[in-house]
């Protein structure tokens, strides 16, 4: 812990004090309470979009399901906004979609799948006094009967027009406005532990720094020389 704040430190005199201060301000509204799933992802710039999103609601997490299809991030929809999130692919297992949502579920995460379903709850009646990951499907076909069979709940959009469903970026964007307003206006920590601050700030600050690679293990030498 204290070597990842020293280094912050050592990075941080290679960057202006403006943009130390934004990311220091961004990191303390950051949170991993509210989460995302993208299974098998086929169309790059709806998902992309989803990416933009999570970032500008302070939604740290992007769990990518990569099952048939390979997930690329469109550059000029999500306007680097990949470069703040921390995107976990799930793609080595026969059933990545399983396998991510075991993983999550071992961290203590609510999985709900957001699509009509018989058992479904309002979005503006859902109880995330729970850490929670909302999980979405591609457009064509939604969410796998694996995705659907593992989750521990469903969740509904209001609708009241003819169309049967928003795309995906514009359900993301309407969960997460619900959700973050939710907890951020509740009792819940809904904020990140100082250790996983430290950790989101160093990963900036190497993906911002010019050469950061090279800063570091002149760091990491000098260090173990003392």
């Amino acid at each position: 812990m204290m070597e990842v704040q020293k280094l912050i430190s050592c990075l941080r005199d290679f960057m202006t004090t403006e943009r130390a201060e934004k990311m220091d301000l961004v990191v303390k509204n950051r949170t991993r309470h509210i989460s995302i799933m993208l299974e098998n992802i086929y169309q790059s710039q709806n998902a992309s979009a989803v990416l933009r999103t999570a970032d500008c609601f302070g939604v740290q997490d992007i769990h990518v399901v990569e099952n048939e299809n390979e997930f690329d991030v469109h550059p000029d929809i999500a306007l680097g906004s990949s470069k703040w999130l921390t995107i976990r692919r799930y793609n080595q297992t026969a059933n990545n979609t399983v396998a991510a949502i075991n993983e999550l579920k071992s961290k203590g995460y609510r999985i709900l799948a957001t699509m009509p379903h018989e058992n479904e709850c309002m979005l503006d009646d859902l109880d995330l006094t729970i850490p929670t990951v909302f999980m979405f499907g591609t457009e064509l076909t939604g969410l796998s009967d694996e995705a659907i069979a593992h989750a521990d709940g469903f969740v509904k959009i209001p609708m009241y027009g003819f169309t049967e469903s928003f795309n995906i970026s514009v359900s993301a964007a309407l969960v997460l406005q619900n959700a973050v307003s939710k907890i951020r206006n509740s009792n819940v920590n809904w904020q990140l532990p100082k250790e996983e601050e430290d950790e989101i700030i160093l990963e900036w600050y190497k993906r911002t720094v010019k050469n950061s690679d090279m800063i570091e293990e002149r760091f990491l030498e000098t260090n173990q020389e003392k």
